[in-house]
Parts: C-alpha cells; structure tokens; sequence
C-alpha cells in the first residue's frame, strides 16, 4: 500500500488551494462573462424603473455586456429585493435599491425576509430625490413657516395626504409633523393618485409627495409647494425654497437610488462595478437624463456609501419608532 509523509500531503493540499485560488482568480478577471440582471422592485414607468434604464445601458457598455431590467414589483419593493438578497452572490444579480427596500420596510415591519443593510453588498451610489410638502389653494400659506401658523391656529390641525401607510412618504409626513409641530392628522391613501385628487378637491390640507409627481400639479395652479426637502432646490421648482433654507434642516430629506448586490459578493467583482458606476454618473447624457426627471447624481462616494445606507436605514428606523408607524399592526 503507497503512503504518503505528512510533509508531501500538505503539499499536495497547498498546491490544490493555490490552484483553486488561481482559477477562481482567472475566471473574476473575466467578469461579467454573461448578461446581468438589474432587478427593479417596483413596477415599470416609475422614477426607480426610470432609473434604472437610464443608467442600464451605459453601464453595459462600460462591462462590455448586456444589463437587463427586471421589474419584480410589490410589497413596497420587498420583493424584489428579496429576490436579490437571496440570489447567488456572483455580480450577475444586482438590485436598483433605494431608501424603501432598503431602509423604511425594515423600519415598519419585523416580518421583512432580509435586513436592508446587511443582506446587501453597498455597491454604488446613483441618485438622490426630495420630497415636496404641498397644499391645497385654500390654504392661505406661501411658506412653511406660514404653513405652521395656519395649522396651529386651527384648533383640529391640519391634514396630510401620503401615498400609502408605511411608506416613504408617510414616515417624512411624520417627521415634519413631529419637528415642525403641525398637529396634523396623516391620512394614508392607496397610491399618489387619490391622494393628489382629494388635494386639488380641497379635500386635504397638504400632502408630502415626490417632487416629480407634485411639481406639474404645482405649475399648472392646482396645488401650492411650500416647502422641498432636498438639500438644494430641485430644478423642477426653482422658486420653492427647501426646508434648510426656512430654518428646518433637520427636516431635509432625500430618498436615494443605489446599486446593491446580494451581501457575500467578491470584492474584485464589486470593485469592478463600482468603477463602472463611477463612469456612468459622470456620463453627461446620464446625467442630463436625471437632470430631466428631477434627480441630483449623488455625491456620495462609493466608499462612502455603506455608511450612508446604514445611517438612513437608522434614520428611518427611529422616525417609524417614534411615529408608533407600524404595518404589522
């Protein structure tokens, strides 16, 4: 019978390892060797389906494959991210993550499938979006501060329309309730729509909503802005000044876009599409296309941006605490 000293066995052990190694090695130099997925976790014709696509092309032109776009739409986008928090960490599935998969789901609900920060790979980040606080045309306020006054003169408060319980919105609605000191009553509807529909009606009082769905209605005369929450004005309302800039920077809230990939990924992979990413933002056509639909190309840095996820996803996670806001109620 052939042995074998303890000596060669390692040997061989150490030469198999360094093989694997460098075969694992060879075969990330040549990624992506096929088409990758860019799951969207919301319905297509949306400002994250929207930027997703704007940036899908460029970024495979920059790999040298195709980017596909999936929509796996419901549950607020829960979804699909688990779909890519469970995926094979290999690159080939990646997420168009934003501030409500990947911060307000975990925020509201215990039932959430995966944890928002850890069961992703923070890969790069896209883009950044404020909200706007309008107001029906009977409210006699041009500001904010006018605004507070009028709500805390009325002995019932006010009320404020958001697109959903649990949403993004309702937990901004909440945050301005709470520090600006609005006495509001927050009432939920099904989906921008309605809401804006009972605000034009004079139904509602205000409503917290995307600058890119309120700002048309606020062109047209049908509602007022008086206030934005981005940290500088937003280019589709120039004239509407932010919530910093009448004395509130606390309530300055921005819903980013960001690539993510299942948590595990290869750092050279990652590596890869962050300097791809890096590219695609500073794309002048890019960024005159997100310029178009009213978003700031983030200025956070990809080394930056695990941070950021985690700071807002801790961010939101105390205003939903705070707001006793809950969907598993």
């Amino acid at each position: 019978m052939l042995t074998s000293s303890p000596g060669a066995l390692a040997g061989r052990v150490l030469c198999a390892a360094a093989l694997s190694l460098s075969a694992a090695a060879h075969a990330d130099d040549h990624y992506p060797a096929r088409p990758i997925t860019l799951v969207v976790p919301f319905a297509p014709g949306g400002n994250i389906d929207t930027t997703a696509r704007i940036i899908s092309a460029e970024l495979g032109r920059q790999l040298g494959q195709s980017v596909v776009v999936e929509n796996r739409a419901g549950a607020g986008g829960v979804i699909g991210a688990t779909y890519v928090a469970r995926a094979k960490p290999d690159g080939y599935t990646l997420l168009l993550g934003n501030s409500g998969p990947n911060a307000v789901a975990n925020a509201v609900s215990k039932r959430v499938p995966y944890d928002g920060v850890s069961s992703f790979t923070p890969i790069s980040p896209i883009t950044t979006n404020p909200s706007v606080l309008t107001t029906s045309t009977k409210v006699p306020a041009r500001d904010f501060k006018g605004f507070q006054q009028y709500a805390q003169s009325r002995e019932k408060g006010v009320t404020v329309g958001i697109a959903g319980y649990g949403s993004y919105t309702h937990l901004v609605a909440a945050l301005i309730n709470d520090k600006g000191g609005l006495k509001a009553t927050i009432v939920p509807y099904k989906g921008t729509g309605p809401a804006a529909t009972d605000l034009m009606g004079q139904q509602l009082d205000a409503m917290v909503d995307q600058i890119t769905t309120a700002a048309p209605l606020v062109r047209d005369g049908r509602v007022k802005a008086v206030a934005q929450t981005g940290e500088q004005r937003s280019p589709l309302l120039p004239d509407v000044p932010t919530m910093a800039e009448q004395g509130h920077p606390e309530l300055t809230s921005i819903i980013y876009t960001g690539l993510f990939g299942p948590a595990g990924m290869p750092a050279d992979v990652t590596a890869k599409l962050a300097a791809a990413m890096d590219k695609v933002r500073g794309n002048d056509a890019v960024r005159q296309r997100f310029k178009e639909i009213g978003a700031d190309v983030s200025t956070v840095s990809n080394a930056q941006f695990p941070d950021y996820v985690r700071a807002d996803a801790q961010r939101w996670a105390l205003a939903a605490q705070q707001a006793h806001v809950s969907v598993d109620e």
